[in-house]
């Protein structure tokens, strides 16, 4: 795509920034824009860039709010007398808050979604913006949300020595930066025990889906550069579980030929049956769309298919759900009761240094094989260069009778035929005819 240059746009993640620090939504922004919901976040994630009237307007906007964020940060810190919050030139550092997951376009979510997916991390400020609804049960409030009690001065108004305890202003350089081992542990502790539970329904045996989730985490781990900087840390080691708890390998494992212990709840152990029953592709299109929440676009993308393929799979899948259960026709039930069934199970996985120790030591075991076998490869190249010959040697002819000669005997005396046979041929040389003797003239 060609970008003009009298326009430019900034990054899709200083876009997302710039809209947050405005304190604004996405509908609000596509409100202002004339777009849809969608379009603005296909905008932010990188996805799709604007055109045209559109991309002049979207640059404008950007630029204005730009604008203020430098105007608020160019403002003075607030004085003795003023409220202690949060400063307009402090970014809040990101929190890990668990959002409601919808089970449908537009369709909002109960308290249970949290135990089935915990959604993506937002922003402390994108916490308050969404409000108290839209944070699970888990999520913690932010440092710099809670107003200092009226009649008490501002702990930055004291001096050092008198200064309380607190949470203290981030430098200007931004928060401290995690080790690449504490922001793995962040991600296993905060989507472990949801892909654990969504594995378990996928698959209906529990030590494989945990086995698959620390299996994906230890890829990750593995490719870390690559997964940190991936937009949906947790939806790329949900899409390596899924294979791995899906791959057809796992059938002729003798773990899994055995029956697995159903849920003990009747109802739970009939919907988990049901949802079996159903193809592999059919049962992960409905987990990831009426499960986890995820827009249909991203589903089939996840499942490599096309939109109109992961349709007709979610709407197969549906159906045959209607048919045995008719009481989860109605999509939000149907994932209220995936949840329940999810939280039903008590499923635990290893801790964070454990799995990072298990993919270490597989990396380890893989490139020790891989350089053995090279060796290997090598020195029997070598041993065939060396035993090998040099030149062509053309192979004996097979040996072939000769009619009319009599066989060779071992030495000594002639016989009577031989002796006779001897003499008629030298009296043939000699008295022979005249072309066996030239004649010289």
């Amino acid at each position: 795509m060609t970008r003009s240059p009298g326009t430019p746009l900034p990054p899709p993640k200083a876009r997302r920034r710039l809209r947050e620090a405005a304190a604004l939504t996405q509908a609000q922004l596509a409100d202002r824009m004339g777009v849809t919901r969608a379009t603005v976040r296909t905008w932010e994630s990188g996805r799709t860039t604007p055109r045209g009237r559109k991309r002049e307007a979207y640059a404008d906007l950007l630029k204005t709010l730009a604008e203020e964020e430098a105007a608020r940060a160019a403002e003075p810190a607030p004085g003795p007398g003023a409220e202690a919050g949060a400063p307009a030139d402090a970014q809040p550092a990101p929190v890990p808050v668990v959002v409601a997951v919808r089970t449908g376009p537009g369709s909002p979510a109960d308290d249970a979604d949290s135990l089935v997916l915990p959604a993506k991390p937002l922003t402390a400020q994108a916490a308050r913006e969404a409000g108290p609804e839209a944070a699970g049960p888990d999520a913690a409030p932010a440092p710099d949300s809670e107003p200092a009690p009226e009649g008490k001065p501002d702990a930055e108004s004291k001096p050092d020595a008198e200064r309380r305890p607190g949470p203290r202003r981030e430098p200007e350089s931004g928060p401290t930066a995690l080790t690449p081992a504490q922001a793995f542990d962040a991600l296993y502790e905060f989507g472990t025990p949801a892909l654990v539970r969504q594995t378990f329904l996928l698959t209906g045996r529990r030590e494989l889906a945990r086995e698959s989730v620390e299996r994906a985490f230890q890829t990750a781990w593995e490719n870390w550069p690559e997964v940190a900087r991936d937009r949906d840390p947790v939806g790329w080691v949900r899409a390596v579980a899924y294979e791995y708890a899906l791959s057809p390998w796992q059938r002729f494992r003798p773990r899994n030929r055995q029956p697995e212990p159903p849920p003990a709840d009747p109802g739970d152990r009939t919907l988990l049956n049901t949802l079996l029953r159903l193809p592999a592709r059919h049962r992960r299109t409905l987990l990831l769309y009426d499960g986890v929440g995820l827009d249909l676009p991203e589903t089939a993308a996840e499942t490599e298919a096309s939109t109109p393929t992961a349709a007709n799979r979610l709407l197969n899948a549906r159906r045959a759900m209607a048919d045995r259960l008719p009481e989860l026709a109605d999509p939000e039930v149907l994932h209220r009761r995936l949840a329940e069934v999810a939280s039903n199970e008590r499923l635990r996985a290893a801790k964070p240094p454990t799995v990072r120790v298990g993919s270490e030591r597989r990396a380890r075991f893989w490139t020790r094989a891989a350089i053995a076998f090279t060796a290997a490869l090598i020195g029997t190249t070598a041993l065939t260069l060396r035993t090998a010959p040099t030149h062509y040697e053309p192979p004996v002819s097979p040996g072939e009778t000769v009619r009319g000669v009599p066989p060779k005997v071992a030495p000594g005396a002639l016989s009577d035929e031989e002796l006779e046979l001897r003499q008629k041929l030298r009296d043939a040389l000699q008295a022979g005819p005249e072309r066996l003797t030239p004649r010289l003239e």
